[in-house]
């Protein structure tokens, strides 16, 4: 690959993450402080992500594989998104802004996929070329937060009561714009599969990978993948409001340090799994939700800072040691056959149903755990997410068998 086309692909991931990263972390804060929504209403905001991945194969499947170009696709689909953001920026209600936000991330949730398909067909060796372009999509999310904290101050005290916090927005459609009219310079992706072919939906959902669950350890796997979502859901959702509420200065610049452990501790992954095995590596990265929760109900924005910090530093054990093993040890129980439908099927599973179910939940709790003076009671709130993923570890811990025979030599080609 030619550096040329390298750095294209790469300017592509940054932007493809600094959209989302521009406006996703701050969304809560943004709908508490300045559109007076409610816990529940913030968590049916989230929850849009939930519906994107649900309805993205169907619009990979149905379309970008048969009948279009994906650079043409996602460049189509990023300029209706600049639209649709800047409706986000100027709308001055909840019921006005959600409709927005749902058809956004109807449309943006298919573009992650594509813009993994534009740079896997520009590559001959995927597993040396793809993640010194993906890490720029963790770069694109970094800078946009450091943008919102420490360039333009929205999220500061000042800001957010001027009702500046919702440039995000605005930043995002721009951002959105570029990468929009960029796309179309991205090298020709056309599509593969034979527009003749009939559909199965069963295909597009990833169902054909079901029988995996036939087997007792990937089941067992699979619910705790559904299951450990509901407290991933509360970060999302509640980390910004969180921080913003109790006093922490430059919030989105200071959550940045977990996409910065994230990047870090996925370099460490392949001597997790050959040194502890799978079912080790899994456990420490839900451990390390109760006591990020845990950190998060005791610390506060004087001297407990540090303890915050670290809870946002673990956000690279919490995602890497769970979600991506996962999505390793699929791939590893799918074979040849079923790869492509079982990470469809297990990205259903999470980011589809675990996360809708997660962000239900989360919306409720902050609803109930609301003071008469408009704050939250966050240490009552932080708990429960911490207790659940107790009760996640201990379900797992007892019930899934040790593969660590079969899973090290995975991690041998890693």
């Amino acid at each position: 690959m030619t550096f040329a086309l390298r750095s294209r692909l790469s300017f592509m991931m940054f932007l493809e993450f600094f959209v989302w990263g521009s406006w996703y972390v701050t969304m809560g804060t943004f709908l508490g402080a300045n559109l007076g929504a409610t816990g529940t209403q913030i968590g049916a905001a989230f929850s849009t992500q939930s519906f994107g991945a649900i309805i993205a194969p169907f619009i990979i499947g149905l379309i970008a594989d048969r009948y279009f170009n994906a650079e043409k696709i996602l460049g189509i689909l990023h300029l209706i998104g600049a639209v649709l953001l800047y409706l986000c920026y100027s709308s001055s209600s909840f019921a006005s802004f959600y409709p927005f936000i749902f058809m956004y991330m109807v449309l943006y949730m298919p573009t992650l996929a594509l813009v993994n398909s534009v740079s896997f067909r520009q590559m001959k060796d995927t597993a040396k070329e793809f993640a010194p372009i993906r890490v720029w999509g963790t770069i694109g999310w970094i800078a946009s937060g450091l943008a919102i904290s420490y360039l333009f101050y929205w999220d500061s005290v000042d800001s957010m009561a001027n009702g500046l916090l919702k440039n995000t927005f605005l930043m995002a459609s721009i951002s959105s714009l570029i990468l929009g009219i960029f796309s179309f310079t991205l090298p020709k992706t056309p599509p593969r599969a034979d527009k003749n072919d009939k559909v199965k939906i069963s295909d597009l959902l990833g169902f054909d990978a079901i029988k995996l669950l036939k087997d007792r350890n990937y089941a067992i796997f699979f619910l705790a993948s559904v299951l450990i979502c509901i407290p991933l859901a509360f970060y999302y959702q509640n980390a910004n409001p969180f921080l913003a509420e109790i006093g922490v200065s430059d919030p989105t610049g200071k959550m940045t340090i977990g996409q910065i452990s994230e990047a870090f501790f996925l370099l460490l992954l392949p001597f997790f799994f050959k040194r502890y095995g799978f079912k080790a590596t899994l456990l420490v990265g839900m451990v390390a939700w109760v006591i990020r929760y845990a950190l998060f109900a005791i610390g506060d924005a004087g001297g407990g800072l540090w303890l915050l910090i670290i809870g946002i530093a673990l956000h690279g054990i919490c995602y890497d040691f769970f979600f991506v093993s996962g999505q390793i040890y699929t791939d590893s129980k799918a074979g040849p056959k079923f790869q492509s439908s079982a990470q469809g099927l297990i990205t259903l599973a999470t980011y589809g149903l675990g996360m809708l179910i997660g962000f239900g939940i989360a919306g409720y709790v902050t609803d109930l755990y609301l003071n008469s003076d408009g704050t939250h009671d966050w240490q009552s709130i932080w708990m429960i997410p911490s207790g659940i993923a107790i009760l996640v570890v201990l379900f797992f811990l007892i019930l899934f068998r040790d593969e660590s025979k079969k899973i090290k030599s995975i991690a041998e080609t890693m």
